[in-house]
Formats: structure tokens, C-alpha cells, sequence
């Protein structure tokens, strides 16, 4: 089809591929990331959705992606945490596309790594478009909107039993219900993105994910849009995330339409090139969202006694070597060393415990044995040290762990779906210094 942009892919470090493909120079860069039913090499054969794109590139320039593991994308690898390889791959795009700092746009279940990418790469997005997306999509016990967790099993039979075959346009973009052409782009676009067994296992990660406790971190303002009938993210979703999110507006449209570029798209187009060619862009700071991790040798006083000064301290500077070694090479960041620990801080959390089992294991190799904590929360960075609630939080839950044990705080887990990583249950804590009831998990071994 005539007009179709060239797909290009960036490369995330040596490993994976990821699809992308630029439009227009007219404008400042804005980073579209369609929902895994529209691969961007079959989005442009719809003549609607095309004239959309190109209006958005007509005060922009518009970098379109698939998401790792959709259309022409690597898959996603087995057992590897897809919320974190697709935050990623999104910087990586950024970084192939030349963009120091983006506007992005996300629509349904892409909105879930956007989100983490404005919340973790504050210094990359300029500004945020959020259209019908939600951060938790199931129903949880402080919230009375999502979908209950009793209805997912039948709800993934149904959607695995209908994806590819156009029926959930029904659902997803009712007006263009009785457009036979449209039915069948749509079926054909969701067959090439993946099989129904594909589509039910990714469904199932963004099911589970829960990035509410992240939006305060997201510093870019942001625009949230939904349609008032849609029926797919409910009503509370699009509110939750405005009131959680600072600096944000919702804007509602009449009509039943999940998809933005079906029914009256040219009133979303309206708001959002109002929205970024108006915005002044996220303002520079120092707040991040990041994953802490702390560490601290067990009886490190009776060791030190035990083995003398000059010993110690030869086998404190083993310590320091292993731990800069393991956090470069898990892409981390040692903030400073605590005389028999370390202070660190990642921007993905799945890195950060794979880095805390590895430093364990090392360190029992010379005869020492640690304790770990992790918390992923906004942090202020200053003058070469980190401050914030999520330090604090990281330090108190190492301090409950034992010898050989990785402790994790409850926003954890649901950002490594997907992944070979396995937590138990340690029960809820009050954490010393710090408000409110914290829930804790510990890291199976990994090795198992």
C-alpha cells in the first residue's frame, strides 16, 4: 500500500529487535505505542486509522513501535518479565529514533509500560496520552471497579476463542461492527500479531499488573481520554488514573468505542494536538522512579572480630569488588557502600533481583553471607546520594530478612509477571519510621 512508512528495528543491547517506523518531522517527537491488536506494519492498510496516524504526524514526529513479542518485534522470551523487556524496548526505540525526549501516546494495554516508562525515564517523556487504558485491571479490595478475579478464566476463554476472527470489534469498536472490510483487517491484523494461545498468556500478565502504586512518580503531564461507553476499561479506570496521577485531566467523549481511531476520532485528535502542541513538556527534576535495593553482611561484627583487621578488611574489599560487578553488569547503579553493604538502585525491578540473588550467591563463595531488601518507589536524587520514603521502606524490609534471603515489598511481584521469578508469602509488617501496613515477599531461589 502506497504510503506506508519503511520499519526499521532497534536493538535492546544485543538481544532483541523491536519494530519501529518514523512518520513526518513537523513537530516534536511522539512516541505511539498502539495495543497489541494493530502490528504498525498492518495498521496503515485500514484507510481511517491511516488518515488518523498521519494527522498525528502532521505536528509531530510521529515514531510508531510494536510492543517486544507483537507484529514484527522478537517474541518475548520465555520466562522473562514482559512489563520490564517492554519498558525496554520503548528506549531503546527512543534511542534508534535519535529522540532524547518524547511526547508518548499509548492506547488500552500499551498504557501499562508507558506508564512505568514515564515513571522510571522521567528525563525522556516530554508529555503523556493515555487513551482508554487502565493500571489494574482486575478488581482489587480498594477498588470497586475492574474485572473480578472469579470472571478472568472465562473471560480468557471467550477472548482466546474470539481473537482473530473480528469478533471483538463488537466489543472494542462497535460502530464499525457491520463494516465486513473493517471485520476482516481487524481479524487479520490480530491473527499476524500472535496465536490464541499468545494473546491469553500476554492478556494474562496485563491482567495481573497493577501499576497504581507507580503513578504519583509520573511527572509529565498527562492527558487522560476515555469514551463514556466503552466497554472494555470501564468508567473507574480512566479516574483512578487521573486522580492518581499529578497533573493530569481526563477528558470523556460520548460513544462505545475502546479503539480512539473508531467512531468520532477527529474530536480525540481535536484534544490531543491541542494537548501537546500547547504543553510546555514535563519539567526537569531530580525524582525518579526507581528500584532500591539494600544489603547488609550477617554478623558482620563477629566476623570482623573473628578474623582480624587486616583479613576483614581484605575480604570487605571482595565484598565491594563482587557488589560493583553484579550491579554494572544488572545495569544498576551503586549509590554508595554502607561499610558492610551496599545502597543501589535499578530502573527495572526483575533486574534488581536477579542482581540480589547473584551478589548472594558470589558472596558465599568468599564466605560471607547477606541479607537483601528491595522496594520500587519514587526516590530523590541529590548530590550523589538518593532520598525518599522508598529508601526507607528498602532499608526496613532487609532489615526483616534472614541469612541467603531476598525480601521484596508488595508492589514487586506484579511488575515481573511473566518471569521465572517466585515469591512466598511473608505476611504484612509495620516497617519502623514508616506509615502504614507493608506487605513483604520472599525470592524463591532462583537456581531452583
Amino acid at each position: 500500500m502506497a504510503g506506508v512508512p519503511e520499519t526499521r528495528y532497534a536493538r535492546d543491547g544485543d538481544h532483541h529487535h523491536i519494530a519501529y517506523q518514523i512518520v513526518g518531522d513537523r513537530g516534536p517527537d511522539l512516541l505511539f505505542v498502539p495495543s497489541p491488536n494493530f502490528p504498525i506494519d498492518l495498521i496503515w492498510d485500514e484507510p481511517t486509522a491511516a488518515a488518523h496516524l498521519n494527522r498525528l504526524a502532521s505536528f509531530s514526529r510521529l515514531i510508531l513501535t510494536d510492543l517486544l513479542g507483537i507484529g514484527s518485534s522478537d517474541s518475548v522470551p520465555a520466562d522473562n518479565p514482559s512489563m520490564q523487556l517492554w519498558t525496554d524496548g520503548l528506549v531503546a526505540v527512543l534511542d534508534a529514533a535519535g529522540s532524547t525526549r518524547a511526547s508518548v501516546f499509548a492506547m488500552t494495554e500499551a498504557g501499562l509500560s508507558v506508564m512505568l516508562l514515564a515513571a522510571s525515564h522521567p528525563q525522556r517523556v516530554r508529555s503523556l496520552v493515555l487513551a482508554s487504558v487502565y493500571a489494574c485491571f482486575l478488581r482489587q479490595s480498594d477498588q470497586s471497579f475492574g474485572l473480578p478475579e472469579s470472571q478472568l478464566a472465562r473471560f480468557n476463554a471467550a477472548f482466546g476463542r474470539d481473537v482473530g476472527t473480528g469478533a471483538l470489534v463488537d466489543v472494542l469498536a462497535p460502530s464499525w461492527a457491520n463494516d465486513a472490510v473493517r471485520r476482516r483487517w481487524w481479524a487479520r491484523s490480530e491473527r499476524l500479531a500472535g496465536g490464541p494461545g499468545e494473546w491469553v498468556k500476554a492478556f494474562n500478565v496485563f491482567a495481573h499488573t497493577d501499576v497504581r502504586p507507580m503513578l504519583s512518580s509520573i511527572q509529565a503531564p498527562t492527558l487522560v481520554l476515555r469514551r463514556r461507553g466503552d466497554r472494555h476499561v470501564r468508567e473507574g479506570h480512566a479516574h483512578d488514573i487521573a486522580r492518581r496521577i499529578p497533573d493530569a485531566r481526563l477528558v470523556e467523549f460520548d460513544g462505545d468505542d475502546s479503539v480512539w481511531f473508531a467512531g468520532d476520532a477527529d474530536r480525540v485528535l481535536d484534544e490531543v494536538e491541542t494537548f501537546l502542541t500547547g504543553q510546555r513538556g514535563a519539567p526537569p527534576s531530580n525524582r525518579v522512579l526507581s528500584t532500591v535495593l539494600f544489603t547488609d553482611i550477617v554478623e558482620s561484627t563477629q566476623r570482623a572480630a573473628r578474623l582480624g583487621d587486616e583479613a576483614w578488611t581484605s575480604a570487605l574489599a571482595e565484598h565491594d569488588r563482587i557488589i560493583e560487578r553484579h550491579v554494572a553488569g544488572w545495569r544498576g547503579e551503586v549509590v554508595k557502600f554502607t561499610g558492610d553493604g551496599v545502597l543501589a538502585t535499578f530502573d527495572g525491578p526483575a533486574r534488581a533481583i536477579e542482581c540480589a540473588c547473584a551478589i548472594r550467591d558470589a558472596v558465599n563463595d568468599i564466605g560471607l553471607k547477606v541479607r537483601v531488601g528491595l522496594h520500587t518507589g519514587e526516590i530523590e536524587k541529590a548530590n550523589g546520594d538518593i532520598h525518599g520514603i522508598a529508601v526507607h521502606v528498602a532499608a526496613r524490609i532487609m532489615s526483616l530478612a534472614g541469612p541467603d534471603e531476598v525480601l521484596v515489598s508488595g508492589v514487586i511481584p506484579p511488575l515481573v509477571l511473566g518471569s521465572r521469578l517466585a515469591f512466598t508469602d511473608r505476611g504484612s509488617h509495620q516497617l519502623k519510621g514508616v506509615p502504614d501496613t507493608w506487605p513483604v515477599f520472599a525470592v524463591k531461589d532462583v537456581r531452583a
